[in-house]
């Protein structure tokens, strides 16, 4: 299979679909790999190294969609690139269509067969193409919302660790799997004052006893959420339904009511957002004020340390790469958790959720791959 790495275009996204030495892997398969020029460079990643890994370099996208019968990226394809899709060929990356009814229509205009990393499962019942990804946005989400309660960066200039003599900055992580997990641990690293709110009594279970005490881990209710909003600093926003748009758990009205110069961080933007006043933004573009509430809605919030987020990203993405490359066909036949994977196919909507959001027929994906 000859499988194309395009640069991608998202606005401040310099990770790259697959590293030199995923390529490595590839070629060593007897497959053909071609990527475009320069797509790795923002991250150390030289043409060069790609070269000597068995690609071919191009020069421009419009050749990679033309050619390849696998493109692999990491960001939902932007419209333009939706449009050079064809029938027949395999597109291998993030998706989030449930609050992307443009994105969604181009996808089952043309015809191909599209991956999500989000929806791959694993045996435990895990997303293991979206962990990676989760664990670093957790992490940098608290990065992130201590930067911004600096008051020159609009917060209410408060350090999260405090110092002795002051109390620390009171941090509410809603979600408590893998994205509010990470989000806790480096909030508790630093010193803060950390509440964490889920609706799985287990999960509560297995948090409390690795915080042992560092962290309150609460039931999340209407009730709990308001309580602890009103009396946070920073709130990280960490719900996932898979593939479905993400719960709006704040209100536009608890917004207006949260302390001025609050942080809120929606890690769920790309589902949609799990604030009633969230709206996407970008790195270059990164916070908006609400009320008097600083809001970081990134949606590409692991594209801020690209390198790290590539090579992790590809320790998950590759060993399913090579599956689609290998035989396409049967690897999503014979593995359910990959066919969990497949949103689209040949112009039919294959993931219920997604085609529940959108109001399009739902098309097992069994039945759309025999059609």
């Amino acid at each position: 299979m000859l499988v194309g790495v395009p640069k991608e275009i998202k606005n401040h996204e310099y990770r790259v679909g697959l590293t030199p030495s995923s390529v490595i892997e590839l070629v060593s398969r007897g497959h053909s790999v071609i990527v475009e020029r320069n797509a790795g460079a923002a991250i150390d990643f030289t043409d060069t190294e790609y070269s000597a890994a068995g690609a071919e370099i191009v020069d421009t996208a419009e050749e990679v969609f033309a050619r390849a019968d696998m493109i692999v990226k990491v960001k939902e394809p932007q419209p333009a690139e939706c449009k050079m899709l064809r029938e027949g060929q395999i597109l291998y990356t993030y998706l989030h269509l449930a609050p992307d009814p443009k994105q969604t229509e181009l996808l089952i205009q043309s015809g191909a067969t599209c991956v999500a990393y989000e929806t791959v499962t694993d045996n435990q019942g895990g997303l293991p193409l979206l962990a990676p990804m989760s664990e670093v946005a957790g992490r940098m989400s608290v990065q992130a919302g201590a930067h911004h309660l600096e008051k020159a960066q609009g917060g209410r200039g408060v350090l999260l660790g405090g110092v002795p003599g002051v109390a620390p900055a009171k941090v509410l992580v809603i979600g408590g799997g893998v994205v509010g997990d990470n989000a806790a641990a480096i909030a508790v690293g630093m010193g803060a004052d950390v509440t964490i709110l889920d609706r799985s009594i287990t999960r509560l279970r297995q948090l409390d006893n690795d915080y042992e005490g560092r962290a309150r881990c609460v039931y999340s209710t209407h009730a709990a959420i308001e309580q602890y909003a009103l009396e946070a600093d920073l709130v990280i926003g960490a719900v996932l339904i898979p593939g479905a748009a993400a719960p709006k758990l704040l209100s536009r009205d608890l917004i207006a009511r949260m302390k001025k110069g609050a942080v809120v961080v929606d890690v769920a933007i790309d589902q949609g957002g799990c604030f009633e006043t969230s709206r996407a933004t970008t790195h270059e573009e990164p916070t908006y004020v609400v009320d008097d509430v600083v809001h970081y809605c990134v949606a590409n919030m692991p594209g801020g340390v690209a390198r790290t987020a590539t090579i992790a990203l590809n320790n998950a993405t590759l060993p399913y790469a090579l599956a689609l490359a290998d035989d396409p066909v049967n690897s999503l036949f014979r593995d359910k958790n990959l066919q969990n994977g497949l949103n689209v196919h040949k112009g039919m909507l294959t993931y219920k959720a997604v085609a529940d959001a959108l109001g399009y027929p739902y098309v097992p994906a069994d039945e759309a791959l025999k059609a």
